[in-house]
């Protein structure tokens, strides 16, 4: 079935389709022809109850599910609540699954994430080293617990004939993104202390770490296309990763965002923090072998972007979330 005809007549059932990637995974889908999506909100679905995922699925009556719902945050966050995390995560997933598969859903897919590979990987990640060691402290639970969907895929496809497929997106970044300084990731978090060091006029932002970790980062729009064209095209049992195929350390990415915001202050390391994971980059290649996918917005143009969407929408943000402190 080409990806043309892939979504019509197709119910699809979107968990986390109210967040930042799912909003894009949203207009990816309608964009390539998909008319009946069920998006169910936190406010109604608890997923981590399982008469909560039950009633969903009998609700939506999906023949495809892509699981993006995550109880995740940037590293201040992960550290606080690692119990939360690992079990929040685990049952959500690992329930969707199985209930997906006494429900007859034709396509399952899964999300999983960067923080699953070990602490000390050879760059670039490839994914045959997703089992080589244990992932950085400061996420293993997270990491640990997105990575059982991996294991809970590749074998209710080789003892039930389901079709789960994995994807192992890097950090996502763009317009929409997380902005709340008390859970936020790297890149708004950085947006937001620039912005508002800027317009006040103070002369020095903190940063976390020593700035020497070097990250990936995958713009949320290239991310739904990959995410939209694998439930399309891909059937396998491997895991897939979905980046860009870059790094960058935090120090340079500190100083891009300073310029692209017009922060001219200080940049002050508070070394006592965490670094996270020492080094990430990942090795796209399976992604365009199987599926077709390439990332295509440059790194600066989707930075610019998002400090765009963030200057734009500043006082709601502010409303939500209250100043940075």
């Amino acid at each position: 079935m080409s990806a043309d005809t892939f979504w019509q007549g197709k119910r699809v059932c979107v968990t986390g389709g109210a967040g930042f990637l799912g909003y894009h995974v949203i207009r990816e889908l309608e964009k390539r022809g998909a008319t009946d999506i069920f998006i169910p909100t936190i406010e109604e679905y608890n997923l981590v109850r399982l008469e909560d995922i039950d009633r969903m699925l009998e609700t939506a009556q999906p023949d495809v599910v892509i699981h993006l719902a995550a109880s995740v945050g940037g590293i201040g966050a992960n550290l606080e609540h690692q119990a939360e995390f690992f079990y929040e995560n685990l049952m959500m997933g690992v329930q969707l699954i199985h209930q997906s598969w006494l429900h007859g859903v034709k396509k399952f897919v899964a999300i999983g994430t960067i923080c699953a590979y070990p602490k000390f990987t050879p760059v670039p990640f490839k994914e045959e080293h997703l089992w080589d060691g244990y992932p950085e402290e400061t996420n293993a639970p997270y990491g640990l617990a997105k990575k059982m969907l991996l294991v809970q895929s590749q074998v209710y496809r080789q003892q039930y004939g389901f079709n789960s497929i994995f994807l192992l997106p890097v950090n996502l970044y763009g317009p929409r993104d997380n902005f709340n300084p008390a859970s936020s990731h790297v890149i708004p978090a950085l947006i937001r202390k620039c912005v508002e060091a800027q317009e006040s006029g103070e002369s020095q932002i903190t940063v976390w770490g020593d700035g020497s970790p070097t990250r990936e980062f995958l713009y949320v729009e290239d991310a739904a296309r990959g995410i939209v064209m694998a439930a399309e095209k891909y059937d396998g049992a491997e895991p897939v990763n979905l980046g860009a195929g870059f790094e960058i350390s935090i120090k340079d990415l500190v100083g891009l965002i300073a310029r692209l915001t017009g922060f001219e202050g200080e940049i002050v390391w508070d070394k006592s923090k965490p670094n996270g994971q020492p080094r990430r980059c990942l090795d796209t290649s399976r992604a365009f072998q199987y599926f077709g996918f390439r990332a295509e917005v440059p790194f600066e143009e989707g930075l610019r972007r998002t400090v765009d969407w963030y200057r734009q929408n500043r006082s709601l943000l502010n409303e939500r979330y209250g100043r940075a402190v």
